[in-house]
C-alpha cells in the first residue's frame, strides 16, 4: 500500500512510551461508564449525543499530568480511546433498545432484561470494532490527507498543546473555557435558547435557524468550507424547496406517517412538523443509497486492503514499526464468526440465523460508511440514526417475506437494528480514536484493544442506566421522549403494517444519485438533507471564517498557515469545552432535588427573576449576538500572535 511517507507522527515510531497501563485502563473505564450514563440520558431526552473523545482526553490530561503528575501523551490518549467507547455504545443502544420497553408496556409483556441489553450492546460494539480494523490504512493512513476527521485531529491538537504547553496550550484552554461558559449560560442559566428558529410566512413550509453552540462552529471551521456547504446545501434542499413544495400542494391531503392533513400539520407545528413527518424519511433514502454509491466507490480500496492483509498471514506484517501494528487479521475473522454465532445461540437474544447473517452483512457495509463519513463531517454529525433505518427496513422487509411476522417479528428487527445502530457508532467512534493516534504515534493494536475494553465496560453498564431511567420517568414521556426510539418503532410497525412512506424514501434515494452524477459528495449533501438545517448553518459560519481565512489578501503563506493552525486549535477547544459542560449538565438534571433536579432549577433560576428572559423573540436575539460575539472570537483567535512555548 502506497502509504503517506511525508508524515511524521508527534511520537516517532522508534520511541516507546507508557500507553496501556492499569492507570489508563482504570480511568478509561470510568470514564466509559460516565459517558455512557450521561449520554444515554441526553439522547433519550433529545435524540442526539455528545461526542466524549475530546472531553474524555481533557479530563484525562488533568488527572494524569496534574494529579498523579504522570506524564505521557499516549497514555492520555489511551484513556480518551477507551472513554469515549461509552458514548458510542449508549447511542446505539438508545437509539433503538427502548421500543422494546415501549412495546413491553403496549403488549403487557416483559421488558429486555439486562443480560440481553449487555449481550448486545457488546457483540455490536466488537463487531463494529472488528469490522473497522482492516480499514485502518485504507482510511486513515492511505487517505490521511484526503478524510479529515475533525473530532480525530481536534483531539490530537488538544492532546499536543497540554504536552507543548505556551501559545498553543493556551489556544486550546482558551476555546475550552469560552466554550464552557458560553454552554452554561444558554444550557444551564437558560439566559438565552442554544436553538434559534424564525418561521418564514412569506414562504410557508420554510423556516430558518441555527444552534447557536460553540462545538457546530467549531466543527464547521475543522471541516472547511466545501464540506460545511455540502450539508448547508443538503438542508437548504429539504428546508426552501421540499418542504414548501409539500405544503403548496400538500393541502388537506393526510399523508403518512401523519394522521392529520399538511395543512393542518404545519398551522399547528410549523415547518418542523413537516420535517419530523417528512424529510427524515427523503433524508434516510438519501443517506441510505449515499452510503451504497460510497460503498461501491470505495470497493477497489478495500479489495485492496483486504487483499494485503491476506498476503500477511503467517508472515507478519510488512513494517515492524510500533505505529504499524494492527490486530492479527485472523484473530478478527475468527472473532466475527464468533460473535456472529453467539448472536443466533445464545438463547436472550431474539435474533435467529437469518437474522445473525443480515447483522454480519449490515454490519460491515455500515461499518465501512460510518468510517468514511465520520472522516467528513465528525462523529457527532454521524447520522447513525440514518443507517439504522435503512436496516430496520431491509431487516423487516426480509423477516416478514420469511414468515417472521408479528410481536416476534417486530422484536427480532429491533435487536438486528440496535446490533448495527451500535456497530456504526462504534466503527465511527474507533476510526476517529484510531486517526488521532496515528497523528500522535500511538500503536494502533492496544488502541484496538483499548476500544474492547472500554466497549465491555459501557456494555455491561449501560442495561442499568436503561432501567433507572425508565423507572424514573418512563420512555415516551415529556421527561423522556426517547425520539430516535420511537422513530424505529414506528418503522418497523409500519413495515409490518404496509403503511410505510416508501415514496418519501425513494425520493431520498433519488436525489442521492442525481447529486452523485452531478460530481457532488453525496454523502455530506446527503446527511444536510437528514438532519435539521439548524445544525449545518452553524457549521457553514465556521466554515466561512476558514474560507476567509485562506483567502485572506495581503497575507503570506506563513501567515495563512499559522491563523489556520491557531484556528483549529481554538476550535477544538471549543469542541471540548461544550463537551465537558454538556455531559456535567446531564448529570445536574438526574439529580434530584426537592421534587425537581438540580438542572431544573439552575435553568429556572436567571428566567424566572428575568421575565423578559422567557420572551422567545428576545431569546432570539440574544441568542445570535452571543453566537456572532463567538465568531468574532474565533476570528481573533485565528491571528492571536504566536508565543514560543516554554
Amino acid at each position: 500500500m502506497n502509504e503517506n511517507k511525508d508524515f511524521k507522527p508527534f511520537v516517532p515510531a522508534n520511541k516507546t512510551l507508557p500507553e496501556f497501563t492499569a492507570t489508563s485502563i482504570i480511568l478509561g473505564i470510568f470514564l466509559a461508564i460516565l459517558f455512557g450514563g450521561a449520554n444515554a440520558y441526553l439522547g433519550l431526552r433529545v435524540g442526539m449525543t455528545v461526542s466524549a473523545s475530546i472531553p474524555a482526553a481533557v479530563i484525562s490530561m488533568g488527572v494524569i499530568r496534574f494529579v498523579l503528575r504522570k506524564d505521557s501523551i499516549l497514555e492520555n490518549n489511551m484513556v480518551q480511546t477507551i472513554g469515549s467507547a461509552g458514548e458510542s455504545v449508549a447511542a446505539g443502544t438508545i437509539f433503538t433498545l427502548p421500543a422494546l420497553f415501549l412495546w413491553a408496556a403496549e403488549w403487557g409483556t416483559s421488558s429486555p432484561s439486562l443480560i440481553e441489553i449487555a449481550v448486545i450492546a457488546f457483540i455490536g460494539g466488537a463487531l463494529g470494532i472488528l469490522f473497522m480494523v482492516p480499514l485502518r490504512k485504507a482510511l486513515i493512513v492511505q487517505e490521511h490527507g484526503t478524510l479529515p476527521y475533525p473530532e480525530g485531529k481536534a483531539c490530537a491538537e488538544v492532546l499536543m498543546a497540554g504536552e507543548e504547553g505556551g501559545a498553543k496550550a493556551s489556544t486550546v484552554f482558551a476555546g475550552l473555557g469560552i466554550a464552557a461558559a458560553y454552554k452554561f449560560i444558554t444550557d444551564g442559566l437558560k439566559v438565552f435558547p442554544s436553538e434559534v428558529h424564525y418561521e418564514i410566512p412569506a414562504y410557508k413550509g420554510s423556516g430558518i435557524g441555527m444552534d447557536v453552540l460553540p462545538a457546530l462552529l467549531g466543527v464547521g471551521y475543522i471541516c472547511g468550507p466545501k464540506i460545511s456547504s455540502y450539508l448547508f446545501c443538503g438542508g437548504t434542499l429539504g428546508w426552501f424547496v421540499l418542504m414548501p413544495l409539500i405544503v403548496l400542494f400538500g393541502g388537506d391531503i393526510v399523508m403518512f406517517p401523519a394522521d392529520v392533513s399538511i395543512a393542518e400539520l404545519y398551522a399547528e407545528g410549523g415547518s418542523f412538523a413537516i420535517w419530523t413527518n417528512y424529510i427524515k424519511y427523503i433524508g434516510a433514502g438519501a443517506v441510505a443509497c449515499g452510503g451504497v454509491m460510497s460503498l461501491i466507490k470505495s470497493l477497489p480500496l478495500i479489495v485492496k486492503t483486504f487483499r494485503e492483509a491476506i498476503k500477511g498471514f503467517g508472515k507478519g506484517d510488512v513494517s515492524n514499526e510500533r505505529t504499524n501494528q494492527d490486530l492479527n487479521i485472523k484473530a478478527i475473522l475468527i472473532g466475527v464468526v464468533v460473535l456472529t454465532l453467539a448472536i443466533w445461540i445464545i438463547p436472550v437474544i431474539p435474533i435467529n440465523l437469518f437474522g445473525a447473517f443480515l447483522i454480519v452483512i449490515f454490519g460491515f457495509f455500515f461499518a465501512t460508511v460510518s468510517s468514511r463519513m465520520v472522516g467528513l463531517v465528525g462523529s457527532s454529525n454521524n447520522p447513525v440514526s440514518g443507517m439504522t433505518i435503512a436496516t430496520l427496513l431491509v431487516a423487516t422487509i426480509a423477516l416478514k417475506a420469511t414468515g417472521m411476522t408479528g410481536q416476534p417479528g417486530m422484536i427480532a428487527a429491533i435487536a438486528i437494528g440496535g446490533v448495527i445502530c451500535i456497530v456504526a457508532a462504534i466503527a465511527g467512534d474507533t476510526s476517529q480514536d484510531l486517526k488521532t493516534g496515528y497523528i500522535l504515534g500511538a500503536t494502533p493494536k492496544k488502541q484496538q484493544i483499548g476500544e474492547l475494553v472500554g466497549v465491555l465496560a459501557s456494555s455491561l453498564a449501560i442495561g442499568g442506566v436503561l432501567y433507572l431511567l425508565h423507572l424514573a420517568w418512563g420512555y415516551g414521556t415529556p421527561n423522556l421522549p426517547a425520539p430516535q426510539a420511537t422513530l424505529m418503532k414506528m418503522i418497523v410497525e409500519g413495515v409490518m403494517d404496509g403503511n410505510l412512506p416508501w415514496t418519501l424514501i425513494f425520493i431520498g434515494a433519488f436525489i442521492a444519485i442525481v447529486v452523485e452524477i452531478l460530481g457532488i459528495p453525496v454523502l455530506p449533501f446527503a446527511i444536510g438533507l437528514y438532519l435539521p438545517i439548524h445544525l449545518s448553518t452553524p457549521m457553514m459560519v465556521g466554515g466561512l471564517v476558514k474560507l476567509v481565512v485562506e483567502k485572506k489578501k495581503n497575507a503570506s503563506e506563513k501567515e495563512k498557515k499559522d491563523a489556520d493552525a491557531n484556528g483549529i486549535l481554538f476550535s477544538s477547544g471549543l469542541i471540548a469545552g461544550e463537551g465537558l459542560v454538556g455531559i456535567l449538565l446531564a448529570f445536574l438534571t438526574v439529580i434530584p432535588l426537592n421534587g425537581s433536579n438540580i438542572g431544573d432549577i439552575i435553568g429556572s433560576f436567571l428566567p424566572g427573576a428575568i421575565p423578559l428572559l422567557t420572551n422567545a423573540n428576545f431569546g432570539n436575539v440574544i441568542g445570535l449576538i452571543a453566537f456572532a460575539l463567538l465568531t468574532l472570537s474565533l476570528w481573533s483567535f485565528c491571528y492571536r500572535k504566536s508565543k514560543k512555548a516554554k
